[in-house]
């Protein structure tokens, strides 16, 4: 993890306010973040309509958003490090729910656009800080339960969206589903001023000026990739090579600026091995995850033959499992320990996948349901003890920044999932016939199964790193030992 300053952690930060109302502050703004990517999908065909836009132009509200979270987060964090969190945290409540009003009130298309890219800097500097701010608000020995919860409110978030938005659009229109987010961004502020600490409670803050070069090009590099990943819905024509080949350029030249700049965006020298592990098995869990809400609805709708209202209601099922089993993950984490946590989670995550490539129709929805609750399971359990592994251990100084790319890690795996996984499923469902539907049952059945084959070697891989991990941070902790 990353170096944290042994004097630092010898004197606890001082708490002037309960640590229940600072969760539940962190908490709301977790909710909100979540709720703004998975209510906005639910409303494109609404949106297609009102601004008589094709798909191609109504997908960048959604795109838009998570370009933003994915380009900025880690900046984000680092200058929160810099000139304190509590009120870049504010700040971005602030800007989130200001952005939430533009959306609703967007006379056109492209302005509603340009009012979820602002959304999305909010979402950032939400997502970015909530994580660091638990090392101050509650003790190293319930870190773990803390993460928990805001696990658990990040998958409430991704399960209430599509309903949430859905009877909003039905009773007051398309505006509603994000005028929603006003009334939930105030009392989100109200709470975070209250309860949250002030800046210089628990540390210092990074010194120096800001690394304006290495944002302006991990921004670009990251807009880059994601874009390549979500441009062209799973097919690779020459501009998403273009694109990749301009990413792999931004990542040479931002290595390059890194081990030059006074004052670098990440200290690349400061964090070990297994912090690097922590953020690989990160994405790879996340690209295994995304899997399971590309695939899924084909699998239900042409494999099983359930009509929409019980796709809805059976794609539920993962969200819900990963909300419950994120507070048990947490208690789990703070009595047994991360890393033996991170590996049980993973190899309960192994498992479910496994299930889940062995998808039969013949076995109905239990194919699905009993499957996607084991892999939920385990998703909780890695996600809240690596969350915990990581945080716990990191210095004051560096806290907004960690918590960045942990966030970034993860929704570079959602990007990547969403693209690889997508064309591995219309591949094998489909026979590699570029353009042609997914109409029988068997077909539908058949690309699951490939899917989820293709998930569970990558689980595979994640569970060897935890267990690598797991190994080096037994050895770490026995060479600290007096003898």
């Amino acid at each position: 993890m990353a170096i944290a300053d042994q004097n630092e952690r010898a004197s606890a930060p001082q708490k002037t306010q309960p640590a229940g109302l600072a969760l539940a502050s962190l908490s709301l703004a977790t909710l909100l973040s979540s709720l703004g990517t998975s209510i906005a999908s639910v409303g494109l065909p609404s949106l297609m309509q009102a601004f008589g836009a094709s798909f191609q132009s109504v997908q960048w509200v959604v795109l838009a958003y998570l370009l933003a979270i994915t380009a900025l987060i880690v900046s984000a964090g680092r200058l929160a490090d810099m000139v304190g969190r509590r009120p870049l945290l504010l700040g971005g409540i602030a800007l989130f729910t200001l952005a939430s009003v533009l959306c609703g009130l967007a006379p056109t298309l492209w302005l509603l656009i340009a009012a979820r890219a602002v959304q999305g800097l909010g979402a950032a500097l939400m997502m970015a800080l909530t994580l660091a701010f638990v090392a101050e608000t509650v003790s190293k020995e319930k870190t773990g339960s803390a993460m928990g919860l805001l696990g658990a409110m990040s998958a409430i978030g991704t399960t209430l969206g599509p309903s949430l938005g859905g009877f909003l659009i039905a009773g007051f229109g398309w505006r509603a589903i994000f005028l929603v987010n006003v009334p939930l961004g105030l009392a989100a502020f109200a709470l975070a001023w209250l309860a949250l600490p002030a800046r210089g409670k628990d540390g210092e803050v990074v010194q120096g000026n800001f690394d304006a070069i290495g944002t302006v090009l991990l921004a670009l590099t990251l807009a880059a990739y994601a874009l390549a990943m979500t441009l062209g819905r799973g097919h690779f024509g020459a501009f998403n090579i273009g694109l990749l080949l301009a990413a792999g350029i931004g990542v040479f030249l931002f290595g390059v600026v890194q081990t030059r700049a006074r004052n670098p965006l990440i200290r690349l020298a400061r964090y070990d091995i297994r912090f690097t592990a922590s953020l690989a098995m990160n994405l790879v869990v996340a690209t295994v995850m995304m899997a399971t809400l590309v695939v899924a609805p084909f699998y239900l709708s042409r494999g099983l033959g359930l009509d929409a209202a019980v796709v809805g209601v059976v794609l539920s099922t993962g969200p819900l499992v990963s909300a419950l089993s994120a507070l048990i993950a947490g208690r789990l984490t703070d009595r047994l320990g991360a890393p033996r946590m991170m590996v049980v989670g993973l190899f309960t995550l192994t498992v479910g996948t496994f299930l889940l490539s062995l998808a039969a129709t013949k076995l109905g929805v239990a194919s699905y349901v009993l499957p996607i609750a084991v892999t939920c399971f385990g998703y909780a359990l890695f996600q809240t003890s690596n969350n915990a592994a990581v945080m716990s251990d990191v210095a004051s100084a560096e806290r907004g920044v960690v918590s960045g790319l942990l966030n970034l890690s993860r929704n570079l795996g959602l990007v990547t999932g969403a693209s690889l996984m997508g064309a591995i499923f219309a591949v094998a469902s489909t026979g590699g016939q570029q353009g042609q539907d997914i109409l029988t049952s068997l077909a539908a059945a058949h690309g699951m199964q490939v899917t989820f084959q293709a998930a569970t070697a990558l689980a595979v891989a994640a569970l060897f790193l935890a267990l690598l991990s797991a190994r080096a941070a037994g050895r770490s902790s026995t060479r600290q030992q007096p003898s």
